[in-house]
């Protein structure tokens, strides 16, 4: 699953490619900007994110399915 955040002050966006659920991602969003300091996110190769709940401009959740490669029929 693709999640963009957006940064304030920053023109580029953090892209994390993730293996969690939509749910779990948006707890953790929750989480944050509920009273933590720190988004913490894993993407799927292991590697930590993490992005100051002061500085969270929007946070976009990607859909859970992978996007087809090919040319097959519809």
């Amino acid at each position: 699953m693709e999640i963009t955040i957006g940064v304030q002050n920053l023109t580029r966006e953090i892209v994390v490619e993730t293996d969690a659920s939509a749910e779990e991602v948006a707890a953790a969003v929750a989480k944050a900007l509920d009273g933590g300091t720190v988004l913490d996110l894993t993407d799927h190769r292991g590697r930590r994110v993490l992005v100051p709940t002061a500085t969270i401009g929007y946070v976009e959740i990607g859909a859970e399915e992978q996007r087809r490669v090919g040319f097959g029929t519809i």
